[in-house]
């Protein structure tokens, strides 16, 4: 086994467990057999088994988004975690948004984020809260110095086994949040961006080949 050689004190990752491996990525991971589990909702990536992989182990950066200010809705755990993950080790400074019932899955993200030596700032909250929604970009941007990128990422899924369980308060709730909080952060971050920021919004296969039991998610990553 072979190890590259560190760059900017990132941690170094074995060549076959990383991005930089020439294997087939169909099968350089072992299959794995989960079992059914549930926790009550938001739930705990730290307390799933086995924990999800979000990069901690195997995404190694190249300094492709040095000096950039990144803001990520979501970012404790799943994709956003991952995505907060590999921003940092390309180079990028990350305030990640959550909730404060999921702090421990924001702990180690955010430490992930300081140990690539880059700023990490934690701003814990509910994007349900009309104020907070409100302040969120403003208060990232002043932190972090500036603001390039803007991740849309959080969201509520709800599972319904029938139509007649998709109560009106299900629906409102899940498109304040997976919407109208994209269009309310999106435009509030346009006042901080200049020329090559970005803003990246998370979709998703529901939004193709919608399951019945998502119908209002489904819709959300249609739109």
């Amino acid at each position: 086994m072979t190890t590259p050689e560190k760059k900017d004190d990132a941690p170094a990752i074995p060549v076959q467990d990383s991005q930089l491996a020439h294997d087939d990525p169909r099968t350089r991971h072992p299959k794995l057999h989960i079992t059914k589990q549930r926790q009550p909702e938001p739930g705990l990536d730290v307390k799933t088994d086995p924990v999800p992989d979000i990069g901690l182990d195997s995404y190694r950066g190249m300094g492709r988004l040095t000096g950039r200010k990144a803001l990520i809705t979501g970012g404790d755990s799943g994709i956003g975690a991952a995505v907060a993950i590999a921003y940092a080790r390309e180079g990028a400074d990350v305030a990640i948004a959550y909730l404060p019932q999921e702090q421990p899955d924001a702990d180690r993200v955010l430490a992930a984020i300081e140990a690539a030596g880059r700023t990490a700032v934690a701003l814990p909250g509910d994007l349900m809260d009309a104020d907070y929604r409100a302040a969120l970009v403003d208060e990232a941007a002043k932190r972090l110095g500036g603001l390039d990128i803007l991740v849309n990422n959080a969201g509520k899924q709800f599972i319904s086994d029938d139509l007649t369980d998709l109560t009106d308060e299900q629906v409102h709730e899940t498109f304040q949040i997976n919407i109208m909080s994209m269009f309310t952060l999106s435009r509030a971050a346009l006042k901080h961006m200049g020329p090559g920021s970005t803003i990246v919004n998370t979709t998703s296969v529901q939004a193709y080949n919608p399951n019945p039991r998502l119908l209002d998610y489904a819709a959300t990553k249609g739109a």
